[in-house]
């Protein structure tokens, strides 16, 4: 199973200077299309989607996050995030659950 990403540039080049394929898009076509793509790729085992390229299909990535086992869809900050959200907040909307505590 390998990890891919979906998303700006910056965010796509950033992965890929760890090893991780990706694929940048710019607008909600092209989410989809990398969408379907990354869907159909059976070795494909956690989907990376930036929440810039998420705006551009929300429906569709939220049902994802929730329905999809595999590949595995998580939600990371793009570049329209203006504070980057901590980990506990990460985590409860990637889970969908709440942690507790402040």
């Amino acid at each position: 199973m390998r990890i891919y990403v979906i998303g700006n540039q910056d965010a796509v080049l950033g992965f890929a200077l760890v090893g991780v394929d990706g694929r940048i898009v710019s607008d909600a076509q092209e989410v989809r299309e990398a969408l379907d793509a990354s869907l159909a790729d059976r070795s494909i085992g956690l989907l990376l989607v930036t929440s810039d390229a998420a705006e551009q299909a929300r429906e569709r990535v939220d049902a994802l996050k929730v329905n999809s086992l595999e590949p595995l869809v998580v939600e990371i900050p793009g570049q329209t995030d203006e504070q980057p959200p901590s980990l506990k907040d990460l985590v409860q909307r990637a889970v969908g659950i709440s942690l507790g505590g402040s």
